[in-house]
């Protein structure tokens, strides 16, 4: 029973790694391509700045495991395009809509 519950929790979580110091050069599809050595990415957002076009240098990336996200943060540095990346696991941040929020 709690190891559903643990798995209901986890599948709520949108993102299980906010990526910080992204490289302007370096799209969604590079950084999916780059993280996927580690394990399957279900999804990576690049949020862009409306005003000028560019990404905002962030983004959080979804993995299918835990085990992957773990291979993630136990290498020292992440480097793309000569930059060093800042991996921070989302802890705790979890997306819930208008209803779920009334329910709990």
């Amino acid at each position: 029973m709690a190891a559903a519950r643990a798995a209901v929790r986890r599948s709520r979580r949108i993102f299980d790694i906010f990526v910080a110091e992204v490289p302007w050069t370096v799209s969604s599809k590079e950084l999916k391509e780059y993280f996927s050595q580690f394990g399957s990415v279900q999804r990576c957002q690049l949020p862009f700045d409306k005003d000028t076009g560019f990404h905002k240098r962030y983004c959080w990336i979804k993995f299918s495991s835990p085990e992957e996200v773990q291979n993630v943060l136990q290498k020292d540095s992440h480097i793309l395009e000569g930059a060093k990346l800042s991996l921070r696991p989302q802890q705790g941040r979890k997306y819930f809509n208008h209803r779920e929020n009334q329910r709990e």
